[in-house]
């Protein structure tokens, strides 16, 4: 990802992205026209497409800053979480406090829904995210002492992923609960 998530945006720019990140999370990348995010943000669509120059780049400005804000809190997360395999199962535990509240479950797997197998500027944005979180899972359990870490850390991935998307589709409540309980297994 790049800096572009951080960058200072004017105040019209702020609201413009607020906006759509609402709109985009609760209703679909698709379903949101630049009519609604405009309206929504107090602004007009020419002011989006100068600030952003596409409906599709504020997608992928969304999915970054979104990507931002999940790992900062996840860090902080970690941090506060004993030194050890409780910082791996820490993740989850983060996980379900993100999730409150939120009943779409995860955005990017919801965006890769409607974009995938297209050339969509939020692609690289999701698998970074992605790939992002595996790497997240590989220091921790190398941290905790896990050899080798590779395997585990993969299994562990796909358990979280596997639960974002039960807890949320499959309506399951217990699925980062079951899916925290599995990795305790494998974290020892």
């Amino acid at each position: 990802m790049t800096d572009v998530a951080d960058r200072t945006l004017t105040p019209a720019a702020e609201r413009l992205l607020t906006a759509a990140s609402a709109l985009f999370y609760a209703h679909g990348i698709r379903a949101v026209g630049v009519d609604a995010i405009a309206d929504a943000a107090g602004t007009t669509k020419k002011t989006l497409y100068d600030r952003f120059g596409s409906k599709d780049a504020l997608v992928a400005l969304y999915l970054e800053r979104r990507a931002r804000t999940w790992q900062r809190f996840l860090d902080a997360e970690i941090e506060a979480a004993p030194p050890g395999r409780e910082r791996v199962l820490a993740v989850f535990d983060a996980a379900r406090r993100w999730q409150d509240g939120q009943d779409r479950g995860c955005a990017f797997v919801n965006a890769y829904a409607e974009v995938g197998g297209t050339d969509h500027p939020a692609l690289p944005v999701i698998r970074t995210e992605k790939e992002w979180m595996r790497r997240r899972f590989t220091d921790l359990v190398t941290e905790a002492g896990v050899t080798p870490p590779e395997p585990v850390a993969a299994t562990l991935h796909l358990l979280y992923e596997g639960a974002l998307v039960a807890s949320t589709a499959g309506n399951d409540p217990e699925a980062l609960t079951t899916a925290r309980k599995a990795a305790a297994g494998l974290v020892g």
